[in-house]
């Protein structure tokens, strides 16, 4: 069910801590038109722990050099053979003023993050089932000058920033199966969230809310024979918005039912064909169609070629996806034509996507060389561009006028050269460019090459260490010509590593110590903000930063596991 989308655009993945993760699934492209039609890069489906997960209590404590101290809890309970129930808690809180740079501004923001969680699952163990769940999330965060107090410090002396988020979910889910014909199901999905969030930055207030229903029905059966599957059902998306930034209101109330069909083909293991379509009501956009096409071939058991394709719409939530840009003396500029009739006045982002790749393994002595090469491109038949490069001390939103397009190329490399160590190589290409005004030009801060190398070495006896290097290249940086001499950066950044290590010892009492360094090489941008010495002058801007701020940051942890 969709959950990373509207105001949780940029943070929604932090309100769910890696501890609560089950597991993780990639879908590169175009997805499966179940999901719905927003997908335009690819999904990432989280799933958390569950009332049937094997562990029965697990505990994470964590303390960082950055002084953010977190603990998150999973436990269940079995009450019967039909009804299990599972709660997962989350606190954490950082609250140590740094600045390495000396620029009179925080390197970290300070805040606190309390998330609970508590879901239930039924089973009649007779091909029904069902969840129910809720989840709430509180966010506190503070930044800006070192003596920002946003309850006491007077707005215009000192600049700060800070933003409080109140998020509630609810969701359930209800099965059946025909256990006399086990390819017919039907399901049915519901999603409800409330988001309220409070901030300001500097003398500009940014408050919203949003609230959001969602509901998919998916039923599921075959033609003929079990080589011909079929899939079909309906869903419901409401969304309403209320922004309000300084003192211009933006409002949205969107709602979007629509009807899908999806074909499967496996008629053997060497190939596979995936054919979706559907067909949604946008009450602002009108009619729109949302083709999706995956292939599958396999010449033989150590070679599998995919390709993908499709098309994907979605409405931009600007300010919420680009919320940094608060944190400057930029004047904020929507040339929209009417915002009472489509948000923010402003065309639906359209793309479509198609990416091929290929993998082969290839033994070498009793190991296996896995390799992998992907191809994505994605074209916008629309996209709202935000405009960095008009002026330096403005940022324009507005529909596409031209091109934009990204072409990401990526091989990698896996091989365990001993049973004590695995390895994995990496490269990626990313030509990602947008017109802004009447030119054609690279994305800004968005790294167009970046390589990767990860060692994880298993000695034995619970022992893992773990050893990561990334390299990034150069990036564009908006100009900034139209500032004086003593406000302009360069056109370009430098390339850089950034290391990251860990060490874990693991014993069968299900107790685990872990330490570990990020950005062990001490990479710093040492001047991340323009004018820092005028936060309330025309040039102030912390909105260009392209590296890390913070330097090494070193943690320690432990978890404890009950099965």
């Amino acid at each position: 069910m969709p959950d990373v989308r509207g105001l949780a655009a940029l943070q929604g993945l932090s309100f769910t801590p890696g501890t609560w993760v089950e597991g993780m699934q990639l879908n590169m492209g175009a997805g499966s038109v179940v999901n719905g039609f927003e997908s335009i890069t690819g999904q990432i489906n989280v799933e958390l722990l569950k009332p049937c997960h094997d562990g029965k209590l697990s505990l994470n404590a964590y303390a960082s050099q950055a002084a953010r101290l977190e603990m998150n809890t999973f436990s269940k309970y079995e009450i019967n053979d039909r009804w299990s129930t599972a709660t997962l808690l989350h606190a954490s809180t950082r609250n140590l003023r740094r600045d390495h740079n000396h620029d009179g501004f925080l390197d970290m923001p300070l805040g606190k993050q309390f998330g609970f969680i508590n879901r239930w699952k039924w089973t009649n163990n007779e091909g029904q089932e069902g969840q129910v769940g809720m989840k709430l999330t509180f966010a506190d965060n503070i930044s800006g000058q070192m003596e920002c107090d946003p309850a006491r410090s007077l707005r215009y002396q000192t600049w700060g920033a800070d933003m409080t988020t109140n998020r509630a979910e609810v969701w359930a889910k209800r099965g059946f199966v025909n256990l006399n014909s086990p390819y017919k199901t039907l399901g049915f999905q519901f999603s409800g969230v409330y988001h309220d969030q409070k901030a300001q930055f500097g003398l500009r207030r940014y408050d919203a809310t949003q609230k959001s229903l969602y509901f998919n029905m998916i039923y599921q059966s075959i033609i003929d024979n079990t080589d011909h599957q079929v899939r079909m059902g309906t869903s419901f998306q409401y969304d309403n918005f209320d922004e309000t930034v300084v003192t211009d209101q933006y409002k949205r109330n969107e709602w979007v039912p629509g009807i899908f069909g999806e074909y499967t083909y496996k008629g053997s293991e060497k190939f596979s064909v995936l054919m979706g379509g559907r067909a949604d009501y946008h009450n602002n956009y009108g009619l729109f169609f949302t083709p999706r096409l995956n292939i599958r071939y396999a010449p033989n058991q150590s070679t599998v070629f995919r390709i993908a394709a499709g098309r994907g719409q979605k409405t931009a939530s600007i300010f919420a996806e680009n919320i940094g840009l608060f944190a400057s003396s930029r004047a904020i500029i929507v040339e929209g034509e009417n915002k009472n009739e489509k948000p923010y006045g402003l065309n639906a982002e359209v793309a479509w996507n198609v990416g091929i790749s290929a993998t082969k393994e290839i033994k070498i002595g009793t190991q296996i060389l896995a390799l992998s090469a992907d191809y994505n491109r994605i074209d916008f038949s629309n996209q709202i561009v935000v405009d960095m490069d008009r002026s330096a001390r403005q940022v324009v939103f507005y529909n596409l006028q031209g091109q934009s397009y990204s072409n990401s190329f990526q091989l990698q490399a896996e091989i365990s050269p001993a049973k004590w160590l695995d390895v994995r190589l990496a490269y990626r290409y990313n030509d990602v460019q947008t017109t802004y005004g009447e030119q054609l030009l690279r994305k800004p801060l968005v790294s167009p090459q970046r390589a990767f190398a990860n060692l994880a070495l298993h000695p034995g006896k619970g022992w893992m260490i773990d050893y990561t290097i990334n390299w990034l290249s150069s990036v564009r940086i908006p100009s900034t010509a139209a500032n004086d001499a003593d406000h302009r950066w360069a056109d370009a950044s430098p390339s850089y590593f950034l290391s990251n290590a860990q060490i874990s010892k693991t014993w069968k009492s299900g107790f685990e110590i872990y330490v570990g360094g990020e950005n062990i090489g001490d990479y710093r941008l040492d001047h991340p903000i323009i004018a820092a010495h005028d936060p309330f002058g025309q040039y102030f801007d912390s909105s260009l930063a392209w590296g890390p701020i913070m330097g090494i940051n070193m943690y320690v942890g432990v978890r404890y596991s009950l099965k």
